[in-house]
């Protein structure tokens, strides 16, 4: 197994995962994704084990603070100096949940950013993955204005 950042040619693989892992109101498009891709590929984690991507984290870098809804589908906001580092999916494919395989990938994301020179890591997540989160050090800041999906979200940050 490596992680890596992404390339073109993982698109659909990350679309299928992103397709069976969330409702369609909370997952990233498969446009939104190729846009990403494009324009910050350095900010993919991608987990491969043997060239099949079994799981992966993406986001934007940013100086804003918080992490807003229209950050999702407007890839152009990302400024690569950024020193805050949004992440919008962690996610893993459903047949290989529960090895880990997150945590890796989280591991390494916080190794990079940190060597990177960023201020922290921000993210935003339902309730039932507040604890997932915190084991890494991540502080709950509460409910997020974000209404995403139509859900209740909760800002997590990391800082170093």
């Amino acid at each position: 197994m490596i992680i890596r950042h992404t390339s073109m040619g993982d698109l659909d693989q990350m679309v299928r995962i992103e397709e069976v892992s969330y409702p369609s109101a909370e997952g990233a498009s498969r446009e939104s994704i190729c846009k990403r891709i494009q324009t910050f590929s350095d900010c993919f984690w991608v987990l491969e084990d043997n060239g099949k991507i079994v799981a992966f984290i993406n986001g934007m870098s940013t100086n804003e603070r918080d992490l807003t809804d229209e950050m999702y589908d407007h890839a152009e906001k990302h400024d690569p100096n950024g020193l805050w580092q949004m992440i919008f999916s962690v996610v893993t494919d459903p047949q290989y949940r529960g090895n880990g395989y997150a945590t890796k990938v989280m591991e390494k994301l916080l190794q990079d950013c940190h060597e990177r020179g960023k201020k922290g890591v921000v993210l935003t997540c339902k309730e039932k993955l507040l604890p997932f989160y915190t084991r890494f050090g991540f502080m709950n800041e509460g409910v997020s204005q974000s209404t995403h999906g139509n859900v209740t979200w909760y800002q997590m940050r990391y800082t170093f």
